[in-house]
């Protein structure tokens, strides 16, 4: 049986998370910041048609927002992650299989379905996650990955479509494919699509269509994969297992340059915090511990950057045991004098945290460290992220290191304390 695939992709995703809970914010500009309110990372379709650029540094559209009434918020990240998980599970209901791609998009595979059903059946999708999660989206149908993308973002940029295209065994493939720059077909970096401009390669079609040997011979494998995904041919298959992580980092740039190595101290206890839980969560331990540090690199003054790599005795997923880790390699890299602006930690050499091999002068007690990072976490997603914290990460206000979002909105879905009221 030939496979189908449906990409179904929710549209302006931070953007229309804000909307559901701001019905306001309909058909108006509206622009979502990254960490510390630095720069577009999400906008409108009434924001780009005023030429707002993704990543474009908010201090140089402050006259812009003024003079367009833009609304801005702050990255809302409580809430979108739990709104993802909202209409991912709503989609779970439309297909055997499915993959999550990313927060805001999930592969489908309709292959049991009728070929004459399929454009139906994709609006019925786009209908109820509309009406079950108040999320806009669109859906791409083909006989690969490859194509489905391609389907979405016609369907995305057509208002004839309707939010849904379906292009298996359509006879407007190769219009469609016309119409596709080289640059955005899945799977072509910057590299590849500047080699491909200068063959002569525009568009997906020519992709598709251009010499196999040639493509075989400048990009490998992975072009030939490419152009058969193009011709219809499945290459991917579904990822319904994400792949094992071979690292986990935290890390921030600071609302304000910190010099102290107390307040470094704190920024770091609070990473680590967030990488251990991660540990847990992905049911991993860490052999290799790494510390980093660095100054503004855009500012006219000296410029530091260091890193301190800690291979542990024992891999481990305790905080406390990390934070000890993480504060020696901090005061290895620290020197007076600078001006930092970002930190951060990575976890590395990563094994199951089933059976671990133990270190022979290792005294810590493994069995109790366990237990207490279960209740740890057990709390703390009953009662709320931050409700139990190590005091090493600090607890005073005024931190110079947290992350700012002035214009954050409120987590509606995921603090009792801050429900939507209606009056």
């Amino acid at each position: 049986m030939s496979k189908v695939f449906a990409l179904v992709d929710c549209n302006n995703f931070y953007v229309s998370c804000e909307r559901v809970f701001n019905p306001r914010l309909a058909g108006k500009p509206v622009i979502v910041l990254s960490n510390n309110d630095g720069c577009a990372v999400a906008r409108s379709n009434e924001a780009k048609a005023l030429g707002f650029r993704f990543g474009v540094p908010v201090f140089e559209i402050q006259a812009l927002i003024k003079t367009h009434d833009i609304q801005v918020y702050s990255s809302n990240y409580a809430l979108y992650g739990d709104m993802s998980r909202r209409v991912m599970e709503t989609l779970a209901q439309f297909a055997p299989e499915m993959e999550i791609y990313s927060i805001d998009e999930a592969f489908l595979d309709l292959s049991d379905l009728p070929g004459d059903g399929l454009t139906e059946y994709g609006r019925r999708i786009q209908a109820a996650v509309r009406q079950w999660t108040g999320i806009p989206v669109s859906v791409g149908i083909a006989e690969t990955k490859t194509l489905a993308k391609i389907a979405n973002r016609l369907a995305k940029q057509s208002e004839k479509t309707g939010g849904v295209l379906n292009l298996t065994a359509s006879p407007l493939q190769d219009r469609a494919l016309a119409e596709v720059e080289v640059a955005d077909v899945w799977g072509i970096g910057r590299r590849y699509a500047e080699f491909l401009k200068k063959s002569g390669i525009i568009n997906a079609r020519q992709l598709r269509d251009a010499d196999r040997e040639f493509i075989r011979g400048r990009m490998g494998v992975v072009g030939t994969r490419m152009q058969q995904e193009l011709k219809g041919c499945c290459c991917y298959p579904l990822e319904e297992n994400p792949p094992v992580k071979k690292g986990i980092t935290v890390s921030r740039s600071f609302k304000a340059g910190v010099e102290s190595l107390a307040q470094l101290n704190e920024a770091v206890a609070a990473y680590v915090s967030r990488g251990a839980e991660k540990l847990r969560k992905e049911n991993v331990a860490a052999g290799v511990l790494m510390v980093f540090l660095m100054t503004n690199r855009f500012k006219q003054e000296r410029y530091y950057c260091n890193l301190e790599t800690i291979r542990l005795p024992v891999p481990t997923s305790d905080t406390a045991e990390l934070i000890h880790y993480a504060g020696e390699g901090l005061r290895a890299i620290y020197r007076r004098g600078y001006c930092y602006k970002r930190a951060g930690v990575m976890f590395k050499d990563l094994v199951s945290a089933g059976p671990i091999q133990a270190g022979l002068f290792d005294d810590r007690d493994r069995r109790r460290s366990k237990k207490l990072m279960q209740t740890l976490d057990r709390i703390n997603t009953q009662m709320g992220a931050g409700t139990l914290l190590y005091a090493a990460a600090g607890l005073g206000k005024g931190q110079r290191w947290r992350t700012a979002f002035k214009k954050r909105s409120p987590a509606y879905t995921t603090n009792w304390a801050q429900l939507p009221t209606v009056t």
